[in-house]
């Protein structure tokens, strides 16, 4: 039960800067195709990392999930972070 409180717990965390980032790539960006495909990157692996949250919990398999969230999520904050960067100038 503990594990499906704290995957209930983690949706809360990261996610919500990938609603944030999501939101102004739509905005913003002009390369639509490759950020979609991130965005779902994104959502498919963490789907996968809930998944085995709930089930098997093995920590190895997690963490490696996490930190291919994580580095998709980073990618996709640092083209936020550029298109909005050259769309001010």
């Amino acid at each position: 039960m503990r594990w499906k409180a704290d995957n209930y717990n983690h949706l809360f965390e990261q996610p919500t800067l990938f609603y944030a980032v999501a939101i102004v790539l739509a905005l913003v960006t002009r390369d639509a195709g490759t950020d979609a495909m991130l965005a779902w990157t994104y959502v498919a692996v963490r789907v996968l990392h809930s998944l085995v949250q709930a089930t098997i919990n093995k920590i190895e398999v997690r963490f490696a999930l996490f930190f291919v969230s994580s580095l998709v999520l980073a990618v996709m904050t640092a083209r936020a972070a550029i298109a909005v960067t050259l769309g001010a100038s």
